[in-house]
């Protein structure tokens, strides 16, 4: 079963529907269990639709894609 810090580094992969059925499962249990991640998968939520509200074009390039694999790496260290 996942905790609440298996679901802080996968809440991105949950929302980008990339988690495997299983991962998926689990997070989604959790979250029906759990009103704090409940509120904080709300508070991502609502901070990707206040971006998209920006209107801000698309940040694009190979630049960008480093960006995101390094953030993306960054998140799912076991130790933090």
């Amino acid at each position: 079963m996942m905790n609440c810090r298996d679901i802080t580094r996968s809440v991105t992969d949950f929302l980008e529907h990339k988690l495997r059925l299983r991962d998926r499962l689990g997070f989604l249990f959790h979250i029906a269990m759990c009103g704090g991640c409940r509120t904080y998968l709300a508070q991502i939520r609502a901070s990707i639709a206040a971006m998209h509200a920006l209107r801000v074009p698309k940040p694009e390039g190979p630049r960008v894609d480093a960006l995101l694999d390094r953030f993306r790496k960054e998140t799912r260290r076991p130790d933090r």
